[in-house]
């Protein structure tokens, strides 16, 4: 008897979801396949959907097809022409699902509805249209808990797909004598104008006090080295407000760091071109990032941080997100909006850290307002140096999130939606 085929389709966006949510479902779809399609009479092929995402490299195609585990990639920016047209790409099967790994959880309900196919969607904080989905895989019992009762039915809580993420065992960080602080100054020229007089400066104060303190950057896909030279220079207007330059920018050989910044004060900044470097961040003792959906990626690997934004800048901050963006594109008044917003906006938010707006408390310390790097580097070395508070952050991160083996009860859940569809 022949087997019957099934496409299982994963749609998805940027290089983070890819390693962390599609990288390990695959793994365990490749499992499924190896232990079971070859007894019953049933197959299915996997393809991936690549989305429109601003915060994609354009590197997603390339890295996803390295693994030699789809049958077909479609890239981001043929996505529209694939739903009016699929049939140009490949031939579909009849019967097939349609998973929600990434992007917009809209795009892969409009797939599934063109392709006629079923819809999973992980949903890592909220399931936005249960109503239009057939499975919801949720991260913890917070996401079936904001469900509407008549859906929660197709809610399954699996855990964390981020939790099983291991360490390569030869990429190790430090010795129990080093620390490693994680520095994220943002990836938009906006913020780096601002982040990058402003961290090296913050790195300069604290190598004073602790040399056994090493410091990294995680190069943002959108930005590079060129860029932290210009922002230090004279060029950038803000940078006349911090002392600290950098003296060079040197390649090196090293497994774990692609390159070190020497600053004027010959602190060393190492960094680190792979996108995402979850197995080296996890590592690090603490962050020091900007506001913005960094907070997020940190607080999925539950590493403790701080959070700055210093408002002395904000007339600047004309790529910020939010209000911030709306601010710096309305040249004409924008001083009378930056008063605005400080009088107004800094007093009425209360949290600006993802992780405290998703838990409505406190979970990692900011710091928003007038700040200079010398007030920061001291709370940083306070928080360096007290392993009981950042655990505590730690363990509170954690609690947000979810339990492990995820990404193995999400594939059985696909599975088991396959032999349905027979």
């Amino acid at each position: 008897m022949k087997k019957k085929s099934l496409a299982v389709v994963i749609v998805s966006n940027g290089p983070g979801e890819l390693a962390t949510w599609v990288r390990p479902v695959v793994k365990e779809l490749d499992k499924i396949k190896k232990s079971y399609c070859d007894n019953d009479k049933l197959d299915f092929i996997i393809r991936l959907t690549l989305v429109p995402c601003p915060n994609a490299t354009g590197k997603e195609y390339k890295v996803a097809k390295s693994w030699n585990k789809f049958e077909l990639i479609t890239k981001s920016n043929c996505f529209w022409k694939l739903l009016i047209n699929p049939c140009s790409f490949a031939n579909w099967p009849k019967k097939g699902i349609v998973v929600f790994l990434g992007g917009d959880q809209f795009w892969s309900i409009l797939l599934a509805k063109r392709l006629g196919y079923i819809n999973i969607t992980y949903a890592e904080w909220v399931a936005r249209w249960p109503q239009w989905t057939n499975e919801i895989a949720a991260m913890n019992a917070k996401v079936k808990k904001l469900i509407p009762k008549r859906h929660k039915s197709k809610c399954h809580v699996i855990g964390d797909l981020m939790a099983d993420i291991k360490l390569n065992s030869e990429i190790s960080l430090k010795s129990k004598e080093e620390k490693y602080l994680a520095l994220l100054p943002g990836s938009k020229k906006a913020k780096l104008s601002i982040g990058i007089p402003f961290f090296l400066e913050l790195a300069d104060h604290i190598a004073r006090k602790n040399q056994n303190i090493n410091f990294i950057i995680p190069v943002a896909p959108t930005t590079n080295k060129s860029e932290y030279l210009f922002f230090q220079s004279e060029r950038n207007p803000i940078s006349k407000y911090y002392s600290s330059k950098i003296k060079k920018i040197k390649n090196i050989k090293d497994s774990r760091f692609d390159s070190v910044i020497e600053t004027s004060n010959n602190t060393k900044i190492y960094l680190i071109a792979k996108n995402p470097c979850y197995e080296i961040l996890k590592q690090c003792d603490l962050a020091i990032t900007t506001v913005g959906a960094n907070t997020a990626e940190l607080a999925a690997i539950s590493l403790p941080m701080l959070v700055v934004l210093p408002t002395q800048h904000l007339n600047v901050m004309n790529a910020w997100d939010g209000i911030f963006g709306i601010i710096g594109k309305i040249s004409f008044i924008n001083r009378l909006l930056t008063f605005i917003v400080k009088s107004l906006y800094f007093k009425k938010k209360r949290f600006f850290a993802w992780p405290n707006i998703k838990a409505k408390k406190f979970i990692v310390p900011e710091r928003i307002g007038n700040i200079s790097p010398k007030e920061v580097a001291k709370e940083v070395l306070f928080l360096i140096e007290n392993k009981n508070k950042l655990k505590s952050i730690n363990d509170n991160l954690l609690k947000q999130r979810g339990g492990k083996g995820a990404a193995k009860k999400l594939a059985f859940i696909i599975f088991n939606s396959i032999k349905k569809l027979l």
